[in-house]
């Protein structure tokens, strides 16, 4: 009896596909809302950001004597090694400091998503749902930047926000000559007299702008697909060896995830803030 019946659960089990998809899995739907299981995971990551500054903060105000000490001085240390590396990209701390906090926030919140995907039952703790195929594995919690859609997000804001500078840094008017160059044109009747090679510049001008929009439309595919490739090649690696072995094995390539996950949000990062800061640079510089 126990032997026909551990035969029937081994074969419900490899009637259950545990599929790897691009896209995160809808876990809830609040009336036209849809809330998936990397959304959950992005609020917890949140959470736990804002907890941990406001304990820091709470900490840091307490502490009359006005040294640092504990967490904050750990803190601190990282802080200013983090300035000083942000102006070997800016040049400058006074830029530095301008473009920083909207940066660090990005670097945090990419940590943080990177590393709460490796925590246990992440992935692996979930139900199952009929497809077209089949059954199918739905876990409960993904890592956030494990699906597609938040890395997407992602790349839009950091490149959105790199245009936001532009425009208030070097204004309007002369930040959209970067891309649609009006001044160039506007330039060749009345200028074309006076200096004739005007009429070979220009219309490079103009040329290269239309490049950079392009460029600014790679930059979100660069900066997403970048992040999101590196993460779920990590997810599916380790899933593949905790299929072999449960134990022991996947424990060198979680440590080595921990690395990527540094490493892809410091990369992110440091793009995000070389984008920023070339947009507070003038077209003609």
């Amino acid at each position: 009896m126990s032997e026909t019946a551990s035969q029937s659960n081994a074969q419900t089990a490899q009637e259950i596909s545990h599929e790897s998809t691009l896209f995160a899995e809808p876990i809830l739907h609040v009336g036209n809302f849809t809330i998936t299981n990397s959304l959950i995971m992005s609020w917890v990551t949140v959470a736990i950001l804002a907890t941990f500054f406001v304990v820091v903060g709470k900490k840091a105000r307490a502490n009359k004597t006005g040294k640092p000490t504990g967490i904050q001085n750990f803190f601190e240390i990282i802080l200013e090694q983090a300035l000083n590396m942000a102006d070997s990209v800016t040049g400058e701390r006074k830029k530095t400091l301008k473009l920083f906090p909207i940066v660090f926030a990005l670097f945090l919140f990419i940590l943080v998503s990177n590393w709460m995907g490796l925590f246990p039952g992440v992935g692996t703790i979930g139900f199952v749902e009929s497809a077209e195929h089949g059954k199918v594995f739905v876990p409960l919690l993904r890592g956030a930047t494990a699906d597609l859609n938040t890395t997407l997000a992602i790349g839009l804001f950091a490149v959105v926000m790199s245009h936001v500078v532009g425009v208030v840094t070097v204004g309007a008017w002369n930040h959209f000559n970067k891309f649609i160059n009006l001044k160039a044109i506007l330039e060749i009747p009345k200028k074309v007299k006076k200096d004739p090679m005007i009429l070979m510049i220009n219309p490079i001008k103009i040329f290269v702008g239309l490049i950079e929009v392009i460029g600014e439309v790679a930059k979100v595919a660069s900066l997403s697909l970048r992040l999101f490739g590196n993460v779920f090649a990590g997810e599916v690696l380790i899933a593949s060896m905790m299929a072999l072995s449960a134990f022991i094995l996947p424990l060198p390539f979680m440590f080595l995830e921990l690395i990527v996950g540094i490493v892809q949000a410091l990369v992110f990062a440091i793009l995000t803030l070389a984008f920023m800061s070339i947009a507070t640079i003038k077209e003609e510089h």
